[in-house]
């Protein structure tokens, strides 16, 4: 474990490095994040901005939510993204030979290799978004309601990793992963605008069990607003252990299916 630590230490050294030199990636990635953001409050304000309630929702916790998803997807931005982005290509043209042929944990080096510092600023955005819509609740904002909802916004990005790392090991075995990337983007697209509390029927099976994106920022709102249920904490919380499990294993099947452009 300690290992591992230094090893993702010595990445990051390594890519704050590179942006003292590079600065324009840095830029250029909070410009785009920062457009990104930007959307997002535009989608909100068209899609809620003439509504108080949806569902059993009011318009502080649509704002917890869309902060919530914003912040999650930034942490996702930062921290492995481009990573696991990159994987599907290693896989069709042999790159990920150079990666299993070193020593350390392939995995962990996939992940942490292309960290984006420039998606921090996200992160804080979404995090006055989220202050905001606790502001409109009149919740008593507590030291352990504030580290309860920090602990649950990691475990949903571990899950988000979860699902990316899941999407892009199918590459081991099928040819193309185009509609594997139009699934996985129109998933986050109709999760984004819609909290999963609205789900009911099939499609709540679907987003709460099968595709758990409908979990991701539903669950860290509800537990900031009070109305998380110990049911609902349970599952979601079993929700990780599986996926996160089944994510390992599945990278583990895969690598075995490898085959190296020197085979």
């Amino acid at each position: 474990m300690k290992k591992n630590l230094r090893f993702i230490w010595l990445l990051l050294k390594l890519k704050i490095s590179h942006l003292m030199v590079f600065r324009f990636s840095f830029f250029g990635a909070f410009f785009a994040d920062g457009v990104l953001f930007l959307v997002q409050l535009l989608t909100f304000s068209i899609i809620y901005g003439q509504v108080d309630t949806i569902g059993n929702w009011n318009r502080g916790q649509m704002l917890i939510f869309i902060g919530t998803f914003s912040m999650i997807n930034g942490l996702n931005m930062m921290i492995y993204f481009f990573g696991l982005l990159s994987i599907p290509q290693k896989i069709r043209e042999g790159g990920l030979d150079l990666y299993i042929t070193k020593p350390g944990n392939t995995l962990l080096r996939l992940t942490f290799e292309s960290i984006n510092l420039g998606s921090a600023p996200l992160i804080l955005l979404s995090g006055g978004i989220i202050a905001y819509g606790v502001s409109m609740l009149h919740t008593v904002v507590t030291l352990p309601l504030v580290l309860g909802y920090a602990v649950m916004v990691l475990l949903m990005t571990l899950l988000y990793y979860d699902m990316e790392l899941i999407l892009r090991t199918l590459p081991f075995f099928v040819l193309s992963d185009n509609a594997i990337n139009r699934l996985e983007g129109e998933m986050l697209d109709l999760n984004f605008k819609i909290p999963g509390v609205l789900f009911k029927g099939g499609f709540k099976v679907i987003f709460y069990f099968v595709l758990p994106y409908g979990i991701m920022a539903t669950v860290p709102t509800q537990l900031l607003s009070g109305v998380l249920t110990p049911l609902g904490l349970v599952h979601a919380l079993g929700v990780v252990v599986v996926f996160t499990a089944f994510a390992l294993w599945f990278w583990k099947f895969g690598l075995r299916h490898y085959k190296s452009a020197s085979s």
